[in-house]
């Protein structure tokens, strides 16, 4: 498992735990809430015996027992109504609609949806009907593991990003720190290679020698302007784009095997000009060739189109390599990722940082199949 399969593995860890904790206390709730709706059903049942009893009761006593029973309910939303459905009380509704009858008889009608009405049984064959509703703090009970869930939500939201974030930026750091030091240390041998270069040259025997000897040390050179750009504000310059992929392909092609075939197809109408860091997007063409040698396994066929619409210019670099499934499309582009036994998994990363951080452009596998080969795109606006 490498580095970034490991990382994906804590975020579905975190992700889990909020889900159980969030669902635990949605569980835990609802039961509650049950609980308290039966309370609230006994307490109507009380409620509907003391009105009866008011109705029957002759004793002083016993008539101011059972209306502190009924003035003690100040929570549940009840509507009163005789035989007839003619409102006799209401108790707990909102103020602004006193008097109301329509609102009153609406409301009931949706009150008997949700609990079923209670009858008192008067003397002389008469009878009441209490109709009544879930109070505010079990509605409220009801909601409070949704805002809850949403608010664990939320805060799993923001944590993931702002670690992301700092995580981003830390590794950012690190990498224009070394990719700087390393433009540095390489600055003092290749001085040092350039004067002996120049001393070799002196001599008409070397020459054969010190043609090739120059190639290396303007490689070298190109390679630590290469890093000492990392970091920088990138200084963008109109650039013919066959010609920069051109250059990245004629070095490549005298450094690969003769198994592997590379060829550029323009089929551009006239000359694309955009603007680049030439020693920055040679970087991104080179990756993405010793990318696909390497899915070819060190042989097959480079094809590399270069096509153009009004907004952008677009390169593609197709393979008959071995493949991707659609999961690793944009996983490879992750710092770490890697299916090679030797290897950090950089080149595809930097190259999309490159592409998008300084060029403003995107990079992304186009299509892919298993056996057949994969098509990279770049694009980049003119």
């Amino acid at each position: 498992m490498n580095i970034y399969e490991k990382k994906n593995v804590w975020k579905i860890v975190i992700i889990v735990s909020a889900l159980l904790i969030g669902c635990t206390s949605l569980i835990y709730n609802n039961q509650l809430a049950k609980k308290i709706a039966v309370e609230e059903n006994k307490r109507m049942h009380i409620w509907a015996e003391a009105t009866r009893q008011i109705a029957v009761s002759e004793i002083d006593a016993e008539v101011g027992f059972y209306l502190d029973i009924i003035q003690n309910n100040n929570t549940i939303p009840v509507i009163l109504v005789d035989e007839a459905e003619e409102i006799l009380s209401v108790m707990n509704l909102p103020k602004h609609h006193d008097g109301d009858t329509a609102y009153y008889k609406q409301l009931l009608r949706e009150m008997e949806q949700r609990h079923e009405p209670i009858v008192i049984n008067l003397p002389a064959g008469h009878k009441n009907i209490i109709y009544y509703d879930d109070s505010t703090i079990l509605k409220q009970l009801a909601w409070y593991p949704f805002v809850q869930l949403s608010i664990i939500a939320l805060f799993v939201i923001v944590a993931y990003f702002a670690f992301s974030s700092s995580r981003r930026a830390e590794q950012n750091r690190v990498w224009v720190g070394m990719a700087k030091e390393t433009a540095h240390q390489l600055g003092t041998p290749i001085s040092s290679l350039m004067a002996w270069v120049e001393l070799l040259g002196q001599d008409a025997n070397n020459a054969a020698y010190v043609d090739e000897m120059q190639k290396d040390v303007d490689r070298l050179q190109m390679i630590a302007d290469r890093f000492s750009k990392v970091g920088s504000v990138p200084d963008l310059q109109p650039n013919n784009l066959y010609q920069a992929v051109s250059n990245a392909v004629e070095y490549m092609r005298h450094r690969v095997s003769e198994n592997v075939d590379i060829k550029i197809i323009n089929e551009a109408d006239s000359d694309i000009f955009v603007k680049l860091i030439p020693s920055l997007f040679n970087w991104v063409i080179e990756n993405l060739i010793k990318n696909a040698i390497d899915a070819m396994n060190g042989k097959g066929s480079i094809t590399i189109t270069i096509t153009e619409n009004t907004k952008n210019a677009t390169i593609l670099v197709a393979d008959t390599g071995k493949g991707l499934s659609k999961n690793q499309f944009k996983a490879i582009f992750k710092p770490g990722y890697t299916s090679k036994e030797r290897g950090w998994g950089l080149g595809l990363s930097l190259s999309q940082r490159i592409v998008q951080d300084y060029h403003k452009g995107k990079i992304s596998v186009l299509s892919s199949e298993i056996g057949v080969g994969t098509v990279f795109r770049v694009l980049l606006p003119k």
